[in-house]
């Protein structure tokens, strides 16, 4: 499996959108998304992250950050979003010993790996331009609406649109879009 690469570039916003493992609808679970929820929340307080924009799907997410820091590694600040989700969920698996265990179990010789996330990185979109950042925003907002989940974005309960139509609180915190990139 090729891995794309990442740029760490000063500034930049970035789209990051990852998958749970064979597009399993894990996130249809209130305690995992609540588990992602403190999970984002976590990171931005640690890691020096804006959160800007996000959309939790059945068997993805969309979230649009925004490193304070110059120097940062947008793989890293991934890890750290996903790798507390999945112990978690795993530990709750084998704890209720889920019929789900299984499915997510790989064995390879003498070794077991269980995925939560479908490996790789998922995809990392730089955002340079305060219309290419609009643009993300709405696309990722759009998404439930597209699959035919709800009729309008803002009623999408895991999801920013809410508060991007509406100034309404949303189950996760939104940091201020600086007004260079709202233009």
């Amino acid at each position: 499996m090729s891995r794309r690469r990442n740029f760490n570039e000063p500034g930049h916003a970035h789209e990051l959108t990852f998958s749970c493992y064979h597009h399993f609808p894990f996130l249809t679970a209130e305690r995992t998304c609540r588990w992602l929820a403190d999970s984002l929340c976590e990171v931005r307080r640690e890691l020096q992250v804006d959160l800007w924009a996000y959309v939790f799907m059945p068997e993805h997410v969309h979230i649009i950050l925004h490193p304070r820091n110059a120097t940062y590694d947008i793989a890293a600040i991934r890890q750290a979003i996903k790798e507390p989700v999945a112990r978690k969920a795993m530990n709750y698996l084998v704890e209720t010993d889920s019929d789900w265990l299984e499915r997510v179990t790989v064995r390879k010789g003498n070794r077991i790996r269980r995925f939560f996330w479908q490996p790789g990185g998922g995809y990392d979109r730089n955002i340079t331009e305060p219309a290419t950042l609009r643009k993300m925003i709405d696309y990722i907002h759009l998404n439930p609406v597209r699959r035919g989940l709800v009729g309008h974005a803002r009623d999408w309960f895991w999801s920013s649109a809410l508060w991007f139509e509406m100034q309404s609180s949303t189950p996760v915190e939104l940091d201020h879009i600086p007004p260079e990139w709202t233009r």
